[in-house]
Order: structure tokens, then C-alpha cells, then sequence
């Protein structure tokens, strides 16, 4: 239950979330499947948002959610406010900047140590004001790409004297452009089609290029908020594990060459170009059955 206070904020948006156009998701974006559990009808804002599990690997995601172009208006104008209105303070293109700014510095340090080479060439996707791309064209001496559905946060990267393309990562065709090193940072929750995406980063990398993917742990997330439906949120269209993640990469040809696990739930993935393969269904089987697991017994002490 959202408290007073913050419940009128939101409120008083006037976003009326029901009645927005919506699509179906029949099946499971990682194996296809149509087995699905139903573990929460409401999300943190108080929205009526349904989350669905798939029962084979454990994906989660919104259905109905948002249609794409919902969305894309959504980001335009509605995302920033509610995200406000949640928090109780202002959080828009200026301010994130300074609360990106750690995340940024943190991510140069990591990718610092890791990568062999230093990239000269940045694809941030889902990029916002370019504030993670900054400090790492910086540090690397790169020139970046930043891709963001939102008009207003584009503006502020392309002042920063990066390029930049408005529109979701899902519809972009970079006509075989490459980049030394692509980034999916706090975004692949996000998307609409993680596999269609992480295929097109696969794509995108140089011969000799790396991808950082962070992704944000629902169990972890679960735990922590002490509720499901305080881990769901309508611009989440998807809700990912560390082996939901894996089984995403096996498929899209992405080696994991490193990994580690953030304080506030996220795993970050250094990956490389390799060979498309079937993920480990037993273990996605297994991690689906914990998870549902998990959520039961979250919804019979709300009970």
C-alpha cells in the first residue's frame, strides 16, 4: 500500500494508466513459453499492472503491458514526474545527471580494469542525457552514440557534443555501424524485446568489441522490498535474474567475460562477441521454481 502522501502525489499527475492502449504478451521473450503465473496485479505507484513469471526459465514480465508507442509518450512526458511524484523530490534531465554521476565513475573504474583495450568508439543505448557516457569518453578518450526515447534528455547529450538518436532501441537499424564497446546500462528492464535487442547489440559490437549489460535481480529486489508488488513498476516491461540474464546471452551469441554483483541488486556483464547457443533449461527450470517459490511466500505474508 502506497502511504497518503505519496499516493496523492501521484495522483494529482493524472496519468490514467488503465485506460492507456495496451498489448498482450502471450509468450516468453527468453524460451517462447506459454505456461505463465500470475504473481502480482499491482505495481509500486499503485497501478494496476499484472506481472507474469514464466513457469519454464523464470522471466518476468508485464502483460498486458503498454504498446510501443504508449510507451514512447510515456518517456516523453510522464516517466520523469511519476518517478518524482514517487520519490517525494524532483527528478528530471539536470538533476540525474549528478545521481548518475557515481554510477558513471564506478563503471569507468570496473571497465578500466577489465577491458584490454580502451574503446574510442561508445553506444550507449537507453543513454538518457549521456551523463554515463560522458565520464567514460573521458576516461577513454572515445566519442559516443546515445540512443533515449526521450526528446528532453536527448537535448542535454547532444549539447555535451554527442550524437544522438531519439527513438526506442528496438526500431533502430544502425545499417552496419559498430561500435568498440555498447552499453545497456539500468535499461534492459525497459525494453520492449530483450532478445531482439541483445541480438542487435550483438550486431553492433566491433570484431574486437565488448558490451557492459547490467540487470537489476527481481528476487534481489523481492527480498529487499519485503513485497512483489514493490519490485513492479509499469516502466519495467520486464524483470530479469542473473540466470534469466545468462540464458539471454547464450542465445544471442554474447560470452560472459566477466561479471559482478552491485550493492543495490544490479549484475553487471562484460561480454564479448561469441557463437549463439541453447541456454541451461534445466537450471532456468529450477531458478523459475525458486523464484515462483520466493513470490508465494511474499504474497502469503501479505496475506
Amino acid at each position: 500500500m502506497l502511504d497518503a502522501s505519496r499516493a496523492a502525489r501521484i495522483e494529482a499527475l493524472g496519468y490514467d494508466y488503465e485506460r492507456r492502449p495496451k498489448e498482450s504478451v502471450g509468450a516468453c521473450n527468453l524460451c517462447a513459453g506459454r505456461r505463465l503465473a500470475e504473481v502480482s496485479r499491482s505495481d509500486r505507484y499503485g497501478y494496476p499492472a499484472v506481472l507474469m513469471i514464466c513457469a519454464r526459465c523464470g522471466l518476468g514480465f508485464l502483460s498486458p503491458r503498454l504498446t510501443a508507442a504508449e510507451y514512447a509518450a510515456f518517456y516523453d512526458g510522464v516517466y520523469r514526474p511519476l518517478v518524482s511524484a514517487y520519490h517525494g523530490r524532483l527528478i528530471d534531465a539536470e538533476t540525474v545527471q549528478g545521481e548518475q554521476h557515481d554510477y558513471a565513475e564506478g563503471l569507468a573504474d570496473h571497465l578500466g580494469r577489465v577491458l584490454a583495450t580502451p574503446p574510442r568508439s561508445i553506444m550507449d543505448i537507453g543513454g538518457s542525457t549521456g551523463a554515463v557516457a560522458a565520464p567514460l569518453c573521458e576516461r577513454f578518450g572515445a566519442e559516443a552514440t546515445v540512443i533515449d526515447p526521450a526528446p528532453d534528455e536527448l537535448r542535454v547529450a547532444r549539447e555535451a557534443g554527442m550524437e544522438t538518436i531519439a527513438g526506442l532501441a528496438e526500431s533502430y537499424d544502425p545499417e552496419g555501424r559498430t561500435w568498440d564497446l555498447v552499453l545497456l546500462c539500468q535499461t534492459i528492464d525497459h525494453l520492449l524485446d530483450v532478445a531482439g535487442t541483445l541480438d542487435a547489440i550483438r550486431g553492433m559490437m566491433a570484431a574486437d568489441g565488448r558490451a557492459f549489460v547490467d540487470v537489476l535481480d527481481v528476487s534481489f529486489m523481492m527480498r529487499r522490498r519485503g513485497s512483489v508488488e514493490k519490485a513492479v513498476k509499469i516502466d519495467h516491461p520486464f524483470y530479469l535474474t542473473r540466470l534469466t540474464a545468462l540464458g539471454h546471452f547464450s542465445r544471442a551469441g554474447l560470452a560472459v567475460e566477466s561479471e559482478r554483483l552491485s550493492d543495490d541488486g544490479h549484475w553487471g556483464f562484460v561480454l564479448s562477441p561469441g557463437d549463439a547457443a541453447d541456454p541451461d533449461w534445466p537450471a532456468l527450470r529450477a531458478g523459475a521454481d525458486r523464484l515462483l517459490s520466493e513470490a508465494g511466500a511474499l504474497r502469503a505474508g501479505d496475506a
